[in-house]
């Protein structure tokens, strides 16, 4: 037998050689050939983005980004049901409720991890196979490349909980083709598979048991320039046949989407809504009804001012915005009806659009002096 002293040693022998690799780590840093690997590691809870996540995450693009010896950042998650679900909206919650720092630090984390995906020098592939939504937009959607899967599920549900689309929502949403992004920050609307390429949202569509054979393809590339990344991505994209004919989802109504959703209000748009008349505008009527009235009126300002903005202004405005949820009712009410009681019933605080006043929503807005997010 071993041993205490020696049996000690070799256990830290063993942990100093799978250091990377230790599977019960709630996110997997690796770095194989020429390409760094972020894999998302907490299945259980749909790889949601907790704070200690964030701060391993960030500094490792950081220096994946110096490294000579790294061609590209790979990120994905484990589980075969997520990429990432959203941030971890629970803890939060907690901590806003007694005031503890993570309700600062978390946002101003995680958003300035969205910037350094977006401002990243070496291209950064996400593979956003199953469910991706809030904060797993955020670390795909500023990234150079994102492949979706059939197994793909986006949306931004943040207006159904008292939040905001926030994660640079204001930056991308936007510029998604016509008011597809602002019908999807209003309502929430999911994609599905290839409707996420087909809207803007992926850069690429891949069979999801392809997406190993793609990984190694990446990793074997030989100092690989973004255009040799590109290209194999392509190579794959184009020999993927599902749902290849299917119109996007969204086709027949966007028409409607575009005159109903371009209004300067939201009390206009709930009134071209109730005008319109059909099918299509009663369900969203519907859809918008449930949602918290401050997070629209918010959601819609920010995605009106975030058009014209670089992606470090949205980021520093939706800080400003994270703080006032934090700040507020809806927030702590829709987390608690959603998520904890699952009654479905938030009772939110102005109940109606009319009772949010345009100086409630214009203080949420204001910056923060020395708390600003700086990036």
């Amino acid at each position: 037998r071993l041993k205490p002293f020696s049996r000690l040693q070799v256990i830290l022998q063993h942990l100093k050689t799978c250091k990377h690799i230790d599977s019960a780590a709630e996110v997997l840093l690796e770095k194989k050939g020429g390409a760094g690997i972020i894999t998302l590691n907490r299945p259980k809870a749909l790889n949601a983005l907790n704070l200690s996540m964030i701060q391993q995450i960030y500094p490792q693009i950081k220096t994946w980004e110096q490294d000579p010896e790294t061609f590209l950042i790979i990120i994905k998650g484990t589980g075969g049901k997520a990429f990432c679900a959203g941030g971890d909206i629970r803890a939060i919650t907690d901590a806003g409720k007694v005031g503890d720092r993570l309700a600062q630090d978390f946002f101003r984390e995680e958003y300035t991890l969205n910037n350094a995906i977006g401002t990243c020098k070496k291209p950064y592939v996400a593979l956003i196979d199953g469910i991706t939504m809030g904060g797993g937009v955020g670390l795909s959607v500023h990234g150079h490349f994102r492949v979706a899967t059939e197994k793909t599920l986006f949306a931004m549900p943040e207006t159904a909980i008292g939040l905001f689309p926030d994660v640079g929502g204001g930056y991308f949403l936007p510029r998604l083709s016509g008011r597809i992004g602002y019908y999807l920050a209003l309502t929430g609307f999911r994609l599905k598979g290839r409707d996420v390429l087909k809207a803007g949202i992926a850069t690429h569509f891949v069979e999801s048991e392809k997406l190993p054979d793609l990984e190694k393809d990446l990793i074997a590339l030989k100092s690989p320039s973004k255009e040799n990344i590109a290209d194999l991505l392509n190579s794959y994209h184009v020999k993927c046949k599902i749902d290849q004919g299917k119109e996007f989802v969204l086709d027949e109504h966007m028409e409607k989407i575009n005159s109903l959703f371009s209004a300067n209000s939201m009390e206009e748009i709930v009134q071209k809504l109730k005008q319109d008349g059909s099918p299509f505008a009663i369900k969203q009527l519907e859809t918008i009804n449930k949602m918290s009235p401050t997070s629209l009126k918010m959601t819609l300002r920010q995605l009106r001012e975030g058009a014209s903005m670089s992606l470090q202004d949205v980021l520093t405005m939706e800080y400003r915005l994270s703080q006032a949820c934090m700040r507020g009712h809806d927030f702590y009410e829709g987390v608690r009806a959603v998520l904890i009681d699952k009654d479905q019933s938030p009772r939110w605080k102005p109940a109606a659009l009319e009772e949010v006043s345009d100086e409630f929503v214009d203080n949420c807005f204001k910056p923060l002096g020395d708390n600003d997010l700086k990036l």
